[in-house]
């Protein structure tokens, strides 16, 4: 009865024609949203489902319409309402004429030098020419002095001539990272319009942008990219002076195998390994280990603050403390926000950990030259590579602890130009479980809520008395904007917790904190959709958020259920550090090498001023081998 009921409201609903084909309408649909579930394809540019993004301003999703009272016209039907009687035509002479005539003008100042692109071989604007039939353009590169190249920033790059004004990059920039954001816009008109950077001359300027790289997925030509370094990964694999150590993200795992043709959220982490021995890497190690140890160093940090509270009889009004992991966040405090330096964890990155401690408890175990370490991380992040080059966490002036930083897209061309498909190659186990045994609650890093549900693990199982088996915290699990649990930990009782993803989010407790009114102990902060899944250097494609984030999370939780470690502090490697070096969690090598300071960039004028937490000292090889 109910199927019956269901095709009656379906014969009755209003309907349009496309192409002769009658196709159902829905409440606000456009032309393309009807042509597309009627499957009929119509070309599209600058429009973008995923962000409601519909400018239309590429021209290319011209159809022909005759309206049912008469009317007739050639319209873009990305924000062009679908009408009751409409009939539509997707590729009449007239709108096929137009469509190459919009697209001889996309190349009018576009720089067609294809071979050194970042898009090359996956260029939507390419694609376009091949939908619309373009056979050549007697004006094409006409205008192409006009634009301007800016590789100024540490992470991203800007080439001006490969730009085509689709909008799609300060879209994303407003809508993921908020309008405290909303680094990019349009500046100059007519054919000098172009992208620019809000309040700055350059992009390494600029004071708000936190190089999350959400821009560079949706940019549908290489107008926007990462800074590419694969060359520099190759340097150092051919020299045979150095050592190389490699660590990988937990979200490398589940988000490149999409690159190689497999199914979005399939771990490959063995093939990854497998690639980087044939490349010649000389340790390959999980950075998931380092995740372990940021849970210890930040846990033991948090409950040191909630304990301080309790005994001044301010727990009830909780003095928020959020997560440190995530670059762009960090880019957003010193860049947006500097009041909330004081409520910054002060505990480093897993990157950064990892990197500490490849150059000073790695090579002493393994009597290795730590001069001769060079470590190459592999992330999902492009704020990663501005954060490996942050002066605060030098220990000596120009030394970085991280040498290079290779996003997954970049990975991905280092295999490919190394001869090899990532999906074709066996698997080949990490290099040894030091420095790469992990949790599962390390694998939760991955996605949005993982950071808190790995440190609620261990600080629910340290304060409670008898602590019970490790349930999911299902509460901060999904990839809903803002989560939030309760959990009891011991004598401190029942601490309120939260979870957010997204800047654009985030203003909203920060707004609270200003105030005075956050219920909220801890909070851990992502600035990219879903978490690392989403990071600004995983694969691109149009249907990322409404297909392989999902895919990509739903992996990290597999994966976490079949860990035979759920928790950090049950990590025998984490413990081993502990004994053999660091003596323990929050021991002064501890701060020394695995926590760090921030500072005002916001720009405002004022002296840069730094949260000094530790005193930051050179230490002598006597002193790394004996921890207070």
């Amino acid at each position: 009865m109910a199927s019956q009921i269901y095709k009656d409201k379906k014969e009755l609903a209003p309907r349009a024609f496309i192409n002769g084909i009658s196709v159902v309408i829905e409440p606000n649909d456009t032309i393309l949203e009807a042509a597309r579930r009627a499957g009929i394809f119509i070309p599209t540019l600058c429009e973008f489902a995923a962000l409601n993004h519909r400018p239309g301003t590429c021209r290319i999703c011209l159809v022909d319409i005759d309206r049912a009272d008469g009317g007739h016209d050639i319209v873009t039907s990305c924000d062009t309402k679908i009408e009751p009687g409409m009939r539509i035509h997707t590729r009449t002479a007239e709108v096929r004429r137009r469509q190459r005539l919009q697209m001889e003008l996309l190349f009018a100042d576009h720089d067609e030098n294809c071979s050194s692109c970042s898009r090359h071989g996956d260029c939507e604007l390419q694609k376009a020419a091949l939908w619309v039939g373009l056979e050549g353009s007697h004006i094409s590169g006409k205008y192409l002095a006009d634009r301007r190249e800016d590789a100024s920033a540490p992470a991203m790059r800007f080439d001006g001539r490969k730009c085509i004004r689709c909008l799609r990059c300060i879209e994303v920039c407003r809508r993921v990272q908020g309008p405290n954001v909303s680094a990019l816009t349009l500046i100059d008109t007519g054919t000098g319009a172009q992208v620019g950077f809000r309040g700055a001359d350059s992009w390494g300027a600029s004071d708000v942008c936190i190089q999350c790289g959400q821009c560079s997925l949706v940019c549908p030509t290489g107008a926007i990219s990462v800074r590419d370094q694969c060359c520099d990964v190759f340097d150092l694999l051919d020299d045979d002076s150095v050592t190389t150590v490699f660590q990988i993200a937990p979200a490398v795992r589940v988000a490149i195998a999409e690159a190689f043709g497999l199914p979005p959220g399939t771990n490959v982490e063995w093939k990854i390994v497998t690639a980087l021995k044939r490349m010649g890497a000389d340790y390959v190690m999980d950075t998931r280990w380092s995740a372990d140890v940021t849970i210890m160093e930040e846990g033991t940090e948090i409950l040191e603050r909630l304990r301080e509270a309790k005994a001044a009889g301010t727990l009830e009004k909780p003095f928020t403390y959020f997560t440190s992991c995530c670059p762009g966040w960090v880019n957003y405090v010193e860049k947006v926000a500097p009041d909330m330096i004081p409520h910054l964890s002060s505990t480093r990155s897993p990157q950064a950990i990892f990197s500490a401690l490849a150059k000073t408890w790695m090579p002493k175990s393994r009597e290795l030259d730590p001069k001769s370490i060079r470590v190459i991380s592999i992330m999902p992040c492009t704020a990663k590579k501005d954060e490996a080059g942050r002066k605060l966490l030098e220990r000596r002036p120009g030394e970085k602890d991280t040498d290079v930083v290779l996003t997954i897209r970049e990975f991905t061309r280092l295999i490919r130009r190394t001869g090899l498909n990532l999906a074709e190659l066996p698997d080949t186990a990490f290099d040894t479980p030091q420095m790469t045994l992990a949790s599962g609650g390390a694998q939760l890093f991955a996605t949005t809520g993982g950071v808190m549900e790995a440190a609620l693990r261990t600080m629910s199982a340290i304060t409670n008395q008898d602590p019970q088996p490790l349930p999911p915290f299902e509460d901060v699990r999904g990839a809903r904007s803002i989560k939030e649990t309760t959990v009891h930990l011991g004598d401190l009782g029942d601490i309120r917790v939260a979870v957010v993803h997204e800047c654009a989010n985030v203003a909203k407790v920060i707004d609270m904190v200003r105030k005075g009114t956050c219920p909220y102990h801890f909070v851990e902060v992502m600035a990219c959709p879903n978490g690392c899944v989403g990071g600004g250097g995983t694969p691109r494609g149009r249907d990322i958020w409404k297909n392989n984030l999902g895919a990509r999370q739903s992996a990290v939780y597999d994966i976490d259920a079949r860990m035979p470690i759920r928790a950090s502090h049950e990590n025998p490697e984490v413990i081993r550090l502990y004994e053999d070096f660091l003596g323990a969690p929050g021991s002064r090598l501890a701060h020394e090498l695995l926590h760090c300071t921030y500072e005002d960039r916001s720009g405002a004028g004022e002296k840069p001023r730094a949260r000094k937490i530790f005193r930051l000292v050179e230490l002598s090889p006597d002193q790394m081998g004996n921890p207070d």
